[in-house]
């Protein structure tokens, strides 16, 4: 979030100088912003070019976006050709934007050692991009300098994606290729070995030329831009109002603001650690001024703003990725997310509700909600989103064309927004941001593209697979569990997409294996890769959070955890019934069941949690919820009948044992 964001948000109503009575100047939370994302989105450590260096890398910045969106609409270039050009590119850009380290960068400095790997490293690919027909044509033996080339090629992406993504990636993907090298592979001769890995991971489409990248040179780049240039529209800042004047009166209106904005922005972006930081640095003081813990405020945000991954229609990079691996479109993966993000948005709403009725939280007085008069006035700054749903989900043009015609969108409804028009300088800035954001995701892509590669020519998938379903027997619900736990286990400190990519070529076979419709098994572990960046140790939008909030990190985890509940119950419920995927519908009346179980089993949950509806639960009162919820997770009729059961009479329970003290209080 820029400063002019923030100045934005503030004048806008969220906070007044009256109200907030100057506690942070803007310079002063602009530079709070900063050292937060530094601190936990590697994407923002980024070196400093001042002058005409800075132009000179923001002129190479627009002009990959421009090259990207040429090559997806209008180029008929061999695919090896478009891949390896692109890699070529982002890694070039890779050593132009993050250096090797954090700390104080130097300005207008590039170390030697950089230059050398940026060149070596984008000019491993670029041969293949030139030699690509003679490559193809080659076979299976490699030439000892090819081999070298392919390592060169493979490291210098690595060290790309350590730098934009971190380490934890690249331990998950070097156990992969260890254990290919020495124990996967049957060719008893090391070079042998090493000659298969390399032409398999470096000049195959099986490896870093794999589904991944693919689908981010083709979809993901241009939705990246298409982001870019949505947000210099100040449609950010509307979607803040816009929460405001919806939920903000409400009682703890400032957390529930939160939800809704971060479910409004998720719309476009799709990182969990910046829309935690971008959002959270207003509404986080604000949830703290109404009465709210530190840790309950930054739990809020970081668990609101993850699910910004699973709003449709942008869903972060790994819904793209998926639309590839099953082979339909991308339209279909967004309807059938539209009823899991609900159920997941409605279950943090519930729980940020009643924690503030167990607290008596207010919310916000009339005059720190803005006037919704302007705000109507401004709703055309939803037209190139609209415009994207509408095109994307009737299929009236391809993915890659939809995205550029909204881009033209912003840019012509950004001429109505004072202060927000995307002028020449604006529009080179949207393409350099839009080019900026493509390089972790197409590190992570790759790296993800060999993890993958490894596992298939290995055969390690297969025994992964025989091994969990010789385990779990009949019982879809144990296949579900361990599925889970090696989502959240390898999401650790790994982005959503490359969480995917992994979680996709492993674990989702198994659930079909067992049963589960494919798009439902790629929903499941999609869901528990999102999942890690809340749940400890590793929980990177929960401790951006914290830093904000300067709350205890571990506890922020812990609450966050606890408020996103509904992520843990709706990837059961879908598994389990498709029907919310719209999966076998016999009878609308089915989709209206399930939905309906759903919230009242996350409902009895997060009761059971917060230990309150209408007063303090006592223990019994929490088992009750927490059992009816759970068994609200099966969809057969006897345990939905039992489930609702036990939540109603808790419910009423604790309607006589609030009616009941409001009476002697008033007797008294």
């Amino acid at each position: 979030m820029s400063k002019k964001e923030i100045n934005d948000v503030k004048t806008a109503g969220v906070t007044s100088p009256e109200n907030e009575a100057h506690e942070m100047t803007e310079e002063d939370m602009a530079a709070k912003v900063d050292e937060v994302m530094k601190k936990y989105d590697r994407e923002s450590n980024t070196r400093i070019w001042e002058g005409v260096p800075k132009w000179i890398v923001t002129a190479i910045l627009a002009a990959f976006s421009l090259f990207c969106i040429y090559v997806t609409l209008f180029a008929t270039w061999l695919e090896e050709i478009r891949l390896t050009s692109f890699v070529a590119l982002i890694v070039l850009m890779g050593y132009l934007i993050f250096p090797a380290r954090k700390g104080v960068q130097r300005v207008n400095r590039m170390p030697w050692y950089d230059i050398l790997l940026m060149i070596a490293g984008s000019g491993a690919f670029l041969y293949f991009t030139f030699s690509a027909e003679a490559i193809i044509k080659q076979g299976a033996k490699l030439e000892i300098f090819q081999i070298v080339i392919g390592i060169i090629g493979i490291l210098a992406l690595a060290e790309v994606c350590r730098r934009s993504v971190g380490l934890p990636i690249l331990i998950v993907a070097a156990c992969f290729v260890i254990y290919a090298l020495f124990f996967g592979l049957s060719n008893p001769a090391f070079s042998g070995r090493l000659n298969t890995l390399i032409r398999t991971l470096f000049y195959s489409k099986e490896g870093i030329l794999s589904t991944p990248i693919n689908a981010c040179s083709k979809f993901i780049v241009v939705f990246i831009i298409f982001g870019a240039f949505l947000e210099r529209t100040g449609i950010a800042d509307f979607f803040i109002q816009a929460a405001n004047v919806i939920v903000g009166g409400f009682s703890g209106g400032p957390a529930k603001v939160a939800v809704v904005a971060s479910a409004l922005e998720g719309m476009v972006s799709g990182s969990s650690v910046a829309n935690t930081v971008g959002s959270g640095s207003i509404t986080i003081p604000l949830m703290k001024k109404t009465g709210y813990k530190p840790e309950f405020a930054a739990a809020a945000e970081a668990a609101a703003s993850t699910g910004g991954q699973i709003m449709p229609p942008i869903m972060g990079a790994a819904a793209f990725l998926m639309a590839e691996n099953l082979a339909i479109n991308y339209s279909t993966i967004i309807v059938k997310a539209i009823l899991p993000a609900v159920l997941y948005f409605a279950g943090v709403f519930i729980a940020v509700h009643l924690e503030a009725k167990k607290h008596g939280l207010r919310g916000l007085t009339k005059s720190e909600i803005p006037d919704w008069k302007p705000l109507i006035k401004k709703v055309y700054l939803l037209i190139p989103l609209g415009l994207l749903i509408y095109l994307v989900g009737t299929s009236t043009r391809t993915i890659q064309t939809s995205a550029a015609i909204a881009i033209i969108a912003a840019i012509v409804v950004s001429l109505f927004n004072k202060g927000n028009r995307i002028t020449p300088k604006r529009f080179i800035e949207a393409l350099a941001a839009g080019a900026q954001g493509t390089i972790s995701v197409a590190a992570a892509c790759g790296i993800a593209g060999i993890i993958a590669g490894t596992i298939t020519m290995t055969g390690l998938a297969n025994i992964l697979i025989n091994g969990i379903v010789a385990l779990a027997g009949n019982h879809v619900i144990i296949a579900l569990f361990l599925t889970m736990l090696c989502c959240i286990v390898l999401g650790m400190g790994v982005p959503t997409t490359a969480n995917y990519c992994i979680m996709a070529a492993t674990c989702a076979p198994i659930l079909v294996r067992m049963g589960v419709p494919a798009i439902a098994a790629h929903f499941f572990v999609f869901y528990f890769g999102i999942v890690a960046d809340l749940t400890p140790p590793v929980a990177l939008a929960s401790y951006a959070g914290a830093a904000i909030a300067q709350s205890n990190p571990i506890k922020t985890a812990f609450e966050s955890t606890k408020l996103a509940i509904a992520a843990f119950i709706v990837p059961y419920a879908f598994a389990l019934s498709p029907v919310m995927l719209f999966i076998g519908i016999e009878n609308p009346l089915q989709v209206v069941l399930i939905v309906v179980t759903s919230l009242i089993g996350i409902f009895g949950v997060s009761a059971a949690l917060e230990g309150y509806v209408f007063t303090s639960m006592n223990p019994v009162q929490r088992i009750m919820s927490l059992v009816g919820g759970i068994l609200l997770i099966d969809p057969s009729p006897i345990t939905d009948i039992v489930g609702v059961s036990l939540i109603l009479v808790v419910f009423a329970w604790q309607y006589i044992q609030k009616k009941r003290a409001k009476d002697l209080t008033v007797t008294a």
